[in-house]
């Protein structure tokens, strides 16, 4: 797209999602995160109205007593947004491709981010490191996220989740809040995932189009494959052709809510039909309430 074209797009995404991060996410994203930023301070009795969460298991057992863990929260966190740019994300069968709608979620939590003067970096993967924008603060800084997000172009079409966890596990030493948003169509990343979630706190965000998830009825017709660029000619008037199609996506989605659970992570789903908002809303009370 030209330059006036581009400017007019980052202008119209800016408006609505820094509205959102303004009156709706902004309070929510600071609730969800709060106390999230923190480093160890020192182990003390516990006390009425602690959170049992905090409570140190090993001293409790070795004192016969209860003890908690008290931390000191850092004066800023730093957010990470970790962002699929494989050739599946550029498919769509409402007004939106898949890129677009991530475009728009993802503006709205740097926003919401700035708002509470955090920190906010980008990192756009394929089965690379596409693109890396060291965490920052400021509107011109979103403003760039959103306009790598609007143009850029992958040099692969392909996806490894694990190269961007071990390439921010290398860079970032300090915890970092990371929002992992991809369709998770990948090879097993679960061991990469768990080490990540050690040191980060994830909420991974897979989006998908429900055209994808369900083949229908269509005889015999030509696909193209984003990722591979390989085409076929499908039978889709198979019952069987489309119970497998299914049964592949779905096999995806099972290894991302497993993976996700089993390594403490949080986890949102939507697809590019589904209002973002509401979800992440729903996703940010579910962390404090």
């Amino acid at each position: 797209m030209d330059t006036r074209e581009l400017l007019k797009k980052v202008r119209k995404i800016e408006i609505k999602t820094k509205r959102l991060s303004d009156h709706i996410f902004g309070g929510e994203y600071q609730s969800a995160f709060k106390g999230r930023g923190m480093t160890f301070s020192e182990v003390r009795q516990y006390q009425y109205g602690d959170d049992v969460r905090s409570i140190d298991w090993n001293v409790t057992a070795r004192y016969n007593d209860t003890f908690v863990k008290v931390f000191e929260e850092e004066r800023e966190l730093t957010m990470m947004l970790i962002i699929d740019v494989s050739g599946s994300n550029f498919f769509g069968s409402n007004f939106l491709f898949k890129n677009e709608y991530v475009t728009e979620l993802a503006a709205t939590l740097a926003f919401s981010a700035t708002k509470n003067n955090d920190k906010v970096g980008l990192i756009l993967f394929s089965d690379i490191v596409e693109l890396y924008i060291p965490p920052k603060k400021g509107k011109s800084h979103i403003l760039r996220i959103i306009r790598e997000l609007l143009e850029f172009k992958s040099k692969s079409k392909n996806t490894d989740i694990n190269i961007p966890l071990k390439f921010v596990s290398n860079i970032l030493k300090n915890r970092s809040i990371a929002f992992i948003i991809s369709d998770f169509i990948s090879k097993d990343y679960s061991n990469s995932l768990k080490i990540f979630s050690s040191k980060h706190d994830v909420t991974g965000i897979r989006i998908f189009d429900k055209s994808e998830e369900v083949i229908p009825n269509l005889g015999l017709i030509n696909i193209n494959d984003n990722e591979t660029g390989k085409r076929m000619t499908v039978n889709t008037g198979s019952k069987n052709v489309r119970r497998k199609y299914s049964e592949y996506h779905n096999s995806y989605r099972n290894k991302f809510i497993d993976f996700f659970k089993k390594s403490g992570s949080g986890i949102i789903e939507s697809n590019t039909h589904e209002d973002y908002q509401k979800k992440l809303l729903k996703y940010f009370k579910s962390r404090w309430n």
